[in-house]
Order: structure tokens, then sequence, then C-alpha cells
């Protein structure tokens, strides 16, 4: 999967420069480097730790990003400059992670009795300090996100469907409240996210070109210095990255990435059945589930089927830090792999 952004990239430098290539090469190695090296620690001699100072500093990144953020040009100000470096790096991708591994081990500790109200009640600030702080740089998509990692993971920890049933019903008379209080542009990317065809000059512009890229490129696509739609797409080389990429290589281009990304969503499934820990587990299925919303979610916008929320896809966007995060998930799972013989493979219950 990489290595198919790095290929489009490369082969769309006659449009957008040789930086996109050097930058997302320079991001993929050092991603590596640090996933090796992930993948040697003992996750659980790190997590069990460093579990408090993690959830800090996921609130001290995020609230740097409201204080010194710097807006993306779309209404979104979820990008931080750090002094002395030539870029910005965007702290949501990385405390994706922070936020897995912190919620793994919140529920991990209460699992015995995880339906109690009071653990429930816990449980829910956990997850909607974070969520909040994210909502509040205007990042819609990524909130949706946290929020599906959030639920599959209250679910694989033993959640009662009573709960679920009624926070879904909190969410149906709480959503004119919310709906009131989104920015315009939020609410016409959800009104005409479904239905881009109503508002074609606008809103529904991206998704409209994106969809005739991803058909121009037919079964083969236009090659890998080809396609022409692509290039007056805005965001071409980030969130819909998938369009060039299917106009360049076709549906076969289109097939690998997805088949390449379904492998390893039921490697990261059946090593969440083998983990030597439950909140080993559960990371593993936090990763996995961030996989897949964001996977859905970028191809369904790339094809004018949902609303476009600015999610990258996993191993394709253009983005230093898109790409250096998803090296660090990789390096967790790998360290949760890797250290799972030491028990003989029987699951721990602390």
């Amino acid at each position: 999967m990489n290595i198919l952004s790095l290929l489009v990239l490369y082969g769309a430098s006659d449009v957008w420069g040789i930086k996109h290539f050097i930058v997302q090469s320079a991001a993929s190695f050092l991603g590596i480097i640090v996933m090796l090296i992930l993948a040697y620690i003992d996750y659980d001699a790190l997590i069990s730790k460093m579990t408090v100072p993690i959830f800090v500093l996921s609130i001290v990144l995020m609230a740097a990003v409201l204080v010194f953020g710097v807006d993306n040009g779309m209404g979104n100000k979820n990008w931080l400059w750090i002094p002395g470096l030539p870029f910005s790096i965007q702290p949501s991708e990385f405390v994706k992670i922070t936020f897995i591994i912190t919620f793994s081990r919140h529920i991990d500790r209460v699992k015995e009795n995880i339906n109690h109200i009071k653990n429930v009640l816990m449980l829910a600030l956990h997850g909607g300090i974070i969520m909040g702080l994210v909502l509040l740089t205007g990042d819609l998509g990524s909130t949706l996100v946290f929020a599906t990692i959030m639920a599959v993971m209250l679910y694989c920890g033993g959640l009662s469907l009573w709960y679920f049933a009624g926070a879904f019903a909190l969410i149906a008379i709480l959503s004119p409240f919310l709906w009131s209080n989104m920015k315009l542009y939020q609410q016409e990317r959800i009104i005409f996210g479904f239905s881009p065809e109503l508002d074609p000059q606008d809103v529904g512009y991206q998704p409209l070109l994106s969809r005739a890229a991803i058909s121009a490129g037919g079964m083969f696509g236009a090659g890998l210095f080809g396609g022409s739609v692509f290039t007056t797409l805005p965001q071409k080389e980030s969130d819909f990255i998938f369009a060039v990429l299917c106009e360049k290589l076709g549906f076969v281009g289109g097939a690998v990435y997805i088949i390449l990304m379904s492998v390893l969503v039921i490697r990261l499934i059946i090593l969440a059945r083998h983990a030597r820990k439950d909140y080993g587990a559960l990371i593993c299925m936090g990763i996995c589930t961030l996989f897949v919303a964001q996977t859905l979610e970028n191809i369904g916008m790339c094809l004018a089927m949902l609303p476009v929320v600015g999610i990258t896809l996993p191993f394709c966007s253009y983005g230093g830090s898109s790409m250096l995060a998803v090296y660090i998930y990789l390096g967790f799972v790998m360290s949760i792999s890797s250290h799972n013989k030491k028990y003989y493979f029987e699951r721990e219950k602390a």
C-alpha cells in the first residue's frame, strides 16, 4: 500500500512537483525505523508504566492545537508548527494511537464489572475528553473515527448492548442541538455529501470530480504518468489520493489496495484473538477499527457516496504525520505479536 502511494506521487510529479514524493519517501523510511524499534520493545512493560502520562500527553497535544494551531484553509485548526522544524505536524494522527492505548488499559482495569454505571460513565468521560478536544479543532472526520474506535473497543470489552441502544437514543434526541451548533460548511458537507449532484459547483464539486477521475481510469488506468481529470481535483494528493490511484492504475490498482488492506485487517483480528493480554487484544481491535473506518470513509467520499470530512487513506494519502502515524500503529501491533510467546500463548487476566 505504501508502495502504491509512492508510485502515484512519483507518477504525478509533473503536476504537483517532486516534493511530495520526497517527503512521503522520507516519512515512510522514518516510519519503518520507528515501527521496528517499537516492535522490539515489550508493549506491556512500556504501556503499563506510562498509561497516565500518555493520556496527559494526548490532552496537551490537542490543547496545544487549540491554542497554537494553524487553520488548514478549510475550517479545521488541526496543524501545529514546532519551532525550529521546517514542517508542521497533525497531532490528531498521533493522538489516535495514544487514545487506543489508554482506552484499552481503562477497559482492561474495569473489565470484570464494565457494565456498572460508574465504570461506564468514567469510560464515557475518558473518550469524551479526547473527542471533545478534537471536535473543537473543527475536525469532524477524525471525531467520527474516534467515536467508532471507542464504540468497537467497548463492544469487544463486553459492554452491554443496552448501553449502545441508550447512546443511539440519546444521539437521536440531541441531534437537533448538535446540528444547530455545527458550522455552515459542516452542515453543507453532510447535506450534499450523500447527493453531491444537488450542488455540483461548490460542495459537490470535489466528490463528483473524484468519481469522474475514477471512471476515467477504467480497468487498467491511464498509466503511471497518464491521466488528466485528477489534475484539477482539490486535495488530490491527500484526501482524494484514491481517485488519482484509480485514474492512473485503474480498477486493478484500486482493487490491489483494497485487497491488501483487507488482508491487514484480517491479520489484526486474528492477532487480537491470540493476544497475550486482554488489553493487547483491544489495542489490535482499536487499530483495526481505525483502518477500516478511515478506508471506508475515504473511498466512500472519493466515490461521491459519503460526505467529504477530510479523512486520509491509510498508507496512501500524502502527509508526513499520517504516514509516520500508521507505522507507529503497526509498531505496537508487531510488539503485541512478537511478545505473545512469553506465556505460551495463554491469555493473561491482568
